[in-house]
């Protein structure tokens, strides 16, 4: 998923880049009001497991790459504008330090990843959150459907941005499939990880899971349950 410099062109790369700036500055605004002081420590883990699952990368086409994403992982424990940070800084720093995606592909990557991948699946974790029943194997569930979703929403969005100013390295329909054959292989993977994470945290300390807000009885995490879900 990581897009290197030059495989889309700078016009897009420039509006995905005003995008991320816009999506980074009022997560950064939301995740303020949303973490507490028990949620920090919780989200710095969660980086760092992003950072490390990221790390293995599986070649797609031209220079692209597939992998793990764990945004919905770590927006259903810390928060979805927070878990979108994790997701931005974990790029940022791949992208400055190991030149795993292209600095001039940053927004891209953010775009796609933290936003797309993490806020609307995310959005995907809310759905299923509303018809299943209200208990915490539900919230597993649900995270781990939703983190199956999410690569591929994720891909979608590089296609569409290949599609308005991509470089032509490959035909649109080979790097269409490609992308979305590989990241269903992934999201499957990703959704497995996903569900067993959360049903762990659950099962030892869910008020710290935010997605489980509406199911736990602790009154802090009914207070966020009213705020976000």
């Amino acid at each position: 998923m990581h897009i290197p410099d030059g495989f889309i062109g700078p016009g897009t790369s420039a509006v995905a880049g005003a995008v991320a700036i816009a999506g980074t500055a009022l997560a950064v605004r939301k995740a303020a009001l949303d973490l507490d002081e028990k949620r920090v420590p919780m989200a710095g883990l969660a980086a760092a497991f992003i950072f490390a699952a990221q790390m293995l990368n599986f070649p797609v086409a031209s220079g692209t790459s597939g992998h793990l994403l764990g945004g919905v992982l770590a927006a259903v424990l810390v928060g979805p504008w927070a878990g979108a940070l994790c997701v931005t800084v974990v790029l940022f720093v791949q992208a400055l330090m190991f030149a795993d995606g292209g600095l001039s592909a940053l927004g891209l990557n953010v775009a796609n990843m933290a936003l797309v991948g993490g806020l609307a699946g995310y959005a995907v974790f809310l759905a299923l959150r509303r018809v299943l029943p209200k208990r915490k194997s539900s919230v597993a569930l649900a995270a781990g459907i939703a983190a199956g979703i999410a690569p591929n929403l994720a891909a979608l969005a590089f296609m569409v941005e290949y599609a308005a100013g991509g470089n032509n390295a490959a035909p649109f329909g080979t790097v269409l499939a490609a992308m979305l054959s590989v990241h269903t292989l992934i999201g499957i993977g990703e959704g497995v990880i996903t569900a067993m994470t959360v049903s762990s945290v659950l099962a030892v300390r869910p008020d710290l899971v935010h997605g489980a807000s509406s199911v736990t009885s602790a009154p802090l995490i009914v207070r966020g349950a009213r705020e976000s879900v």
